[in-house]
């Protein structure tokens, strides 16, 4: 028996593609995760009223929903594996990117006079221009990727490494690294595009990190759950054996 078969019974190389049963739902949570903290991430800053060791807890509003997308992407490459899990990452990267355009088209868009009057232009452009805005497009999208495809890569090979066993360690080990670099290349260019202010960035980045992992643990019964449920009924627990990580979309 080699070292695959050991792993993992359900994984084949040689099968023809299996079909899955709630691979899209969990790609079409993923997704709306996406869209929406990234439209709550330009909306508002909240400010908890408290500092940890002098800096004040203050964060994002897509911070409140952002880490859930981690977990999704935990379950993806722990059930899926790394290849299925590159596909909802760069589906994820064309819907921001598309959103960010649709945006960007009505905030160009002639405003209707009674609009202009009750809501006006300024207000569409505060709150839901930073969406569209070339600064927190590019901080977005380029933190994501980083991010995701990290903790993507950090997971399957730890499952490997651990044989599948300890899988706690695992969801958070790989969110403390993919979380990081988000968080850091998120704020650092928004900030250079001005979306942010310098003086909050280690206020934002520290607050930003602690959250977002302190999500992951505390949801680490969650994912225990529903990792279980998933690779029960669709009979898949993949391993990324001789998978080549290659972050480029192929077939």
């Amino acid at each position: 028996m080699n070292v695959k078969e050991i792993l993992s019974p359900f994984t084949n190389p040689d099968q023809k593609p299996r079909i899955y049963h709630y691979f899209d739902l969990v790609m079409a949570l993923f997704v709306t995760v996406l869209i929406v903290s990234n439209i709550a991430s330009s909306a508002k800053i909240v400010d908890w009223g408290v500092s940890i060791f002098g800096l004040r807890l203050a964060f994002d509003g897509g911070t409140i929903l952002f880490p859930i997308s981690y977990i999704f992407g935990d379950v993806l490459t722990e059930v899926y594996g790394f290849k299925r899990s590159r596909r909802v990452i760069w589906t994820g990267f064309g819907c921001l990117a598309l959103s960010a355009v649709v945006f960007w088209l009505v905030r160009i868009m002639p405003g209707e006079a009674t609009w202009q009057a009750q809501t006006g232009q300024m207000a569409y452009n505060n709150v839901l221009g930073g969406v569209s805005s070339g600064g927190i497009v590019i901080a977005s999208l380029t933190a994501y990727l980083a991010g995701e495809f990290s903790n993507s890569v950090i997971l399957a090979k730890m499952k490997v490494l651990t044989r599948g066993k300890w899988l706690w360690s695992r969801t958070i080990g790989s969110t403390l690294v993919g979380e990081a670099l988000d968080s850091l290349i998120f704020i650092a260019v928004a900030s250079a595009f001005s979306v942010f202010p310098w003086s909050l960035f280690w206020t934002l980045v520290v607050t930003n990190y602690i959250f977002k992992v302190s999500i992951e643990v505390l949801m680490t019964p969650l994912t225990y759950w529903v990792v279980a449920r998933l690779k029960h009924a669709e009979n898949e627990d993949y391993y990324d054996v001789n998978t080549k990580f290659n972050f480029l979309p192929t077939r």
